[in-house]
């Protein structure tokens, strides 16, 4: 029995609990959703459920009373040992082993389709992450997102969304100024300007952009031309790094559109017009404050010129013109004014705030002997990217970013990564990957098989009855929930997280059941049904790195 096929058999107990008179609704009440989930001592069963205490108010009975009720039905379901009642009105249900057993077949059937749903089918989803300005490479914040963008994007696709990934260039304003007065100065020998950027890079740049156009130097606007062509070629390089590291975009989107289209100016000049925006001391003010923003924000400026959040409205209303239901927003530690900023562009719009997810990451840092790690080769002040992945790969890098939640600041140990050891997390779990195709290629060597020659399954649910076998299908029967979860609080750390317990049980699996015989003994029931077991936590780990963008090694 699947977590799924347990959580509906509860709710059809509860629907023949109504339809047989024993509860009923009051009005305008619906029956709530039965979600089971592992009690948090085992010994307590298999799963548990709040659903008593989740319908108390909708049949006006104590949560117990309505337990007494699902008790009976729930016992009398196919593959159900016993069911107690806990505290207020917990149902604590224990499955037979050939009923708990029935996942791991399940799994295997399933094979890249255990853990997906269609919950979010039918959502569009905007997700823009990185957005990296265009004036040096992908420091550790970016390369953050990049890890925890890319993972976000594959769980909401996984339970259905139609995810656009989307990277917003600012390549419109002082930073791109002040970028092409760098690439000017060093292509002139002389020093960086006082707020300019420093780092090899720019005199990499600076160096390509002369040997594409020789008379630079020489044109009628030279910072013009080191500014176009300069800002081109830094796109190439993220473009390139962010590929090289598994993120693709669908589409990168350039501020500087918006302006050059006059979306800016026409968007600003309705709002003026609404009660969304009003003239106080020679500006254009939007009324942010009126949802959480700590102070009304300048659109137009008493100069004239637009304000950065100008184009942030315009965006806005491009990214929903293009079909987003839900545009959410991956922005830095710096940007926490920009959630209620967002929600008030949304709201001046005429749209619902609801429209716009912020989510904040904290900062990165890393770590080697204990002492933090700060100096880039190439940028010269920060760490890129490509420093992460030089020293641990792309695999590890990923990894390791994503398995934290993103509202924490953390530190990442090389030490750590760089070792073949269980210290080191993604080893961990690849390895357990590694051994579960191991395990199976010397159990199918010794003769053990999932199938009989005639094509019959050789699965025998109730010959897994082992207490590190039922540690073991519990974790998977969790995995979906977890993914579940992970979508719904966008959290792709917990599917990362659930990878690491589920190789731990693993191996601990392992350790005491054979899959294939000891010496020449005979393959017996047992060992095939352990070879369905083996595989389907095979699934379930490639199933959860390919969520994290890991790959799921065969060998290591």
């Amino acid at each position: 029995m699947t977590p799924e096929e347990l959580s509906a058999a509860v709710s059809a107990c509860l629907h023949d609990a109504v339809a047989a008179g024993d509860l009923t609704l009051v009005d305008g009440a619906e029956l709530p959703e039965a979600k089971i989930e592992r009690p948090k001592n085992r010994e307590h069963g298999d799963w548990a459920t709040t659903v008593a205490m989740q319908a108390s108010k909708k049949f006006g009975r104590k949560p117990r009373e309505i337990a007494e009720i699902l008790v009976e039905r729930l016992s009398a379901v196919p593959g159900v040992a016993a069911v107690d009642i806990a505290g207020p009105g917990f149902l604590n249900i224990t499955l037979d082993a050939a009923a708990a057993g029935e996942l791991a077949q399940s799994i295997v059937e399933q094979g890249t389709s255990f853990g997906t749903s269609d919950v979010l089918g039918g959502t569009a989803i905007n997700l823009e992450f990185v957005s990296a300005n265009p004036t040096g490479p992908i420091h550790l914040g970016g390369t953050r997102w990049a890890a925890v963008g890319d993972s976000l994007a594959r769980i909401l696709q996984s339970q259905g969304a139609q995810v656009t990934r989307e990277y917003y260039f600012n390549d419109h304003g002082a930073q791109i100024d002040r970028f092409a007065r760098s690439l000017l100065a060093r292509a002139r020998n002389e020093d960086a300007p006082e707020d300019g950027y420093g780092g090899q890079y720019i005199s990499d740049i600076a160096q390509r952009v002369l040997e594409q156009h020789p008379d630079a130097l020489e044109s009628e606007d030279p910072q013009e031309v080191f500014r176009a062509a300069g800002v081109e070629l830094m796109f190439q390089e993220i473009k390139s790094s962010l590929h090289e590291f598994g993120v693709d975009f669908d589409v990168f989107f350039h501020e500087n559109s918006l302006f050059e289209g006059g979306q800016v100016e026409q968007l600003v000049e309705q709002l003026k017009d609404s009660d969304a925006m009003y003239f106080e001391d020679g500006a254009w003010w939007l009324r942010s404050t009126d949802y959480g923003d700590d102070k009304d924000r300048v659109v137009i400026k008493s100069d004239g010129n637009a304000a950065y959040i100008a184009g942030d409205i315009a965006y806005f209303k491009d990214k929903r013109g293009r079909g987003a239901d839900l545009c959410i927003y991956m922005l830095g530690a710096d940007h926490h004014g920009y959630v209620a900023r967002l929600k008030a562009v949304a709201a001046a719009l005429g749209d619902s705030p609801e429209r716009v997810e912020v989510l904040i990451g904290q900062m990165v840092n890393l770590v080697r002997e204990g002492v933090a790690v700060r100096m880039s080769k190439r940028a010269g002040t920060v760490v890129t990217m490509e420093d992460l992945v030089e020293v641990v790969g792309v695999d590890a890098a990923r990894y390791s970013l994503t398995r934290y939640s993103v509202d924490s600041n953390i530190d990442i140990d090389l030490d750590v990564l760089t070792k073949r050891s269980n210290e080191n997390p993604v080893f961990y779990v690849q390895y357990a990957h590694a051994r579960t195709c191991a395990v199976q290629r010397n159990a199918e060597a010794a003769g053990v098989r999932r199938f009989t020659e005639e094509g019959a399954s050789t699965f025998d649910a109730a010959l897994l009855d082992h207490a590190r076998e039922a540690d073991l299908l519990a974790a998977l029967g969790q995995y979906p929930s977890v993914v579940a979860q992970a979508a719904e609080l966008r959290e792709p750390h917990r599917v990362a997280r659930h990878l690491e317990l589920l190789a731990g049980t693993y191996h601990r699996w392992y350790d005491v059941c054979r899959v294939a015989p000891q010496g020449d003994g005979p393959v017996e029931p047992v060992h095939n049904s352990r070879l369905w077991l083996n595989d389907a936590v095979q699934q379930v780990l490639a199933n959860g790195l390919t969520l994290l963008g890991v790959g799921a090694p065969e060998r290591m």
